[in-house]
C-alpha cells in the first residue's frame, strides 16, 4: 500500500492500491471520506470542463465485480478502525471517518448494480462495526434519478444516514451546457433534483469559478437562485448548498481557461442563496 501522506490537493483513486476503494483527505468533509470509484473505466455520461479525471470519456460505469468491492471495503475499514493508516497516512487534525462516499471517475449511479453495491455497504457497515455518524454519500449529476433502481438506492442510502451532493452548477440550459458540456433542460434537472430530496436528504453542490478570467455573471447568479426559490415554493427543500471552487487542475482541454475564485467572491454569492434561508457551506 501507498504509504505518501494523503492531502486535500491530491485525490488519487490508487492511493490504497485498490480497484474501487480509495481514501481521501476531503476539505469539505473535514476528515477521511473513503471513496467508492464504481467508474474504472474514466466513463461518465458528463463532460465537466472542471473535472480532473485523466482521459475522461463518455459512457457508464462497467459491471462491478461485487465480491471485489466488499472484500476491498471491508478490508480498508477495518484498516482505518483498528490499523495504524490513520497515524501513518493521514495528517493529523484530519483523522476521523467522516464519510463513505460514492463518487470516483464518473457518474456512479449509471452502475448497473447501484441498488447492490449500496445494500454491499449497508452489510459491511454492520460487520465493522462502523459508527452510526459516518455518513453514507453518493455525488452525483443526479442526471439518472429517472430510473426506479437508483431511486431504490437513494431510499436504501438513507437509512444508512445517508446524504446526496447534487450537482447544480449553473441552473440555466446554457450555462449548463458551458460548464457540464450536456445538454438538458431546466424541467429535466428540477424533476431529477425533486426526485433526490423525496428520497434521501440531499445538499447542492455548486462548482464556482472563472472561466477566461471572468466570474459567473450576476444573470448566472439569478439564475440559480430564482430556480432555487421555485424548488422550495413548491415544498421542494434541500438540506443546503455546498459552494466550492477549483482546488484541484483540471484534465480537460479548458483547463488553461478556468480559474478559482477568491473566498470574498464566493461568500458574496453564498449571502445572497442565504437569503432564501437555506444553510451554504463555502469551501474556497
Amino acid at each position: 500500500m501507498n504509504s505518501e501522506i494523503l492531502s486535500t490537493t491530491d485525490h488519487d483513486r490508487g492511493s490504497a492500491s485498490l480497484r474501487y476503494v480509495y481514501p481521501v483527505v476531503s476539505r469539505r468533509a473535514g476528515g477521511v471520506s473513503v471513496g467508492i470509484n464504481l467508474n474504472t473505466n474514466n466513463a461518465c455520461n458528463w463532460r465537466c470542463i472542471y473535472c480532473q479525471v485523466p482521459e475522461l470519456h463518455r459512457g457508464a460505469a462497467p459491471t462491478a465485480d461485487l465480491a471485489v468491492l466488499e472484500r476491498e471495503l471491508h478490508g480498508f475499514l477495518d484498516e482505518l478502525l483498528h490499523g495504524n493508516f490513520m497515524q501513518s497516512r493521514v495528517p493529523e487534525g484530519a483523522r476521523r471517518i467522516n464519510d463513505i462516499a460514492l463518487s470516483g471517475n464518473g457518474e456512479p449511479t449509471s452502475c448497473a448494480e447501484f441498488v447492490q453495491v449500496i445494500e454491499l455497504i449497508a452489510r459491511v457497515r454492520r460487520e465493522t462495526g462502523l459508527p452510526d455518524a459516518v455518513k453514507t454519500v453518493l455525488i452525483t449529476n443526479g442526471s439518472l434519478m429517472y430510473r426506479k433502481s437508483v431511486r431504490q438506492g437513494l431510499r436504501d442510502m438513507a437509512k444508512l444516514n445517508g446524504e446526496v451532493w447534487f450537482k447544480l452548477d449553473r441552473a440555466s440550459e446554457a450555462g449548463i451546457q458551458r460548464v457540464n458540456d450536456i445538454r438538458i433542460g431546466m424541467d429535466k434537472v428540477r424533476g431529477n433534483l425533486a426526485a433526490a430530496i423525496a428520497c434521501c436528504p440531499t445538499w447542492l453542490q455548486t462548482c464556482w469559478f472563472a472561466l477566461d478570467g471572468q466570474a459567473p455573471s450576476r444573470q448566472d447568479e439569478d439564475d440559480y437562485l430564482e430556480f432555487v426559490a421555485a424548488l422550495l415554493r413548491d415544498g421542494h427543500r434541500p438540506q443546503g448548498v455546498l459552494l466550492y471552487s477549483l482546488a484541484r487542475p483540471s484534465l480537460q482541454p479548458e483547463a488553461p481557461r478556468l480559474s478559482a475564485l477568491t473566498e470574498a467572491q464566493l461568500q458574496g454569492f453564498a449571502d445572497r442563496i442565504a437569503g432564501l434561508g437555506l444553510q451554504v457551506k463555502v469551501s474556497p
